[in-house]
């Protein structure tokens, strides 16, 4: 069985996105991809709802409404992190790296001095799953906060929920990039033993921990420059 990884074929990123995927590794990334997409509809939308009920003052099905919303939200923050995780662990055992050029485009000199290129990949991907754990734990605490009638600062909490739901988004934007620079470089022996992966986590459940808002921002503004 060949598990190395073959030859990169683009040179960047950009590239990597622009480039259809041969049939198997594509079916696996529409598979995965569209899991995440539903998900993300589902909490967009109940999201959306409960905040037009408060703002028109109907605190009580808003209050029920955004708890259904911080189960989208758990999902949502679960399905990207299997992902992710999936990702670190087989490049982990199998030396597998994809392009990383527009992952860090704004990563100063000693940032590339300083970390390998498998190096800031992995810490692309722990940073990242720390940052949607953080912000799926923020919300469903907020959730929870405004199911229980905690009107105490209710209108900044709500606030928060759009700010996080905004940061959820563009987590989910850097996985699905980052998974299809994976496929490209992940040889197609191993599809079978990556989804396998993937699915298992997705399975998996996890408590919530409280969060704080300020840091989990300024943890993904830096994620998304690359540091």
């Amino acid at each position: 069985m060949n598990t190395g990884a073959p030859v990169r074929r683009y040179d960047s990123v950009q590239q990597d996105w622009r480039a259809i995927l041969p049939y198997a590794k594509g079916s696996l990334f529409a598979d995965h991809t569209e899991k995440l997409e539903n998900t993300y509809r589902m909490f967009s939308v109940s999201l959306n709802e409960a905040i037009d009920l408060e703002q028109h003052g109907d605190l009580e099905k808003a209050s029920q409404g955004i708890e259904i919303a911080g189960e989208f939200c758990a999902r949502l923050a679960l399905g990207i992190n299997a992902v992710l995780h999936a990702m670190r662990q087989h490049a982990r055992h199998f030396g597998i790296v994809p392009n990383l050029a527009l992952l860090a485009r704004h990563s100063n000199l000693v940032s590339h001095v300083l970390l390998s290129e498998r190096s800031q990949f992995f810490n692309k991907l722990n940073t990242l799953e720390e940052i949607v754990d953080e912000l799926g734990d923020a919300f469903i605490e907020a959730t929870e906060q405004l199911g229980h009638r905690i009107l105490a600062h209710s209108s900044r909490l709500w606030k928060f929920l759009d700010l996080y739901h905004f940061d959820l988004n563009t987590c989910l934007r850097e996985t699905c990039v980052l998974l299809k620079s994976f496929l490209h470089v992940l040889p197609e022996d191993q599809l079978d033993r990556f989804d396998f992966t993937v699915c298992g986590l997705a399975r998996a459940r996890r408590k919530y921990t409280a969060a704080d808002p300020a840091l989990i921002r300024a943890r993904r503004m830096a994620a998304v420059a690359g540091e």
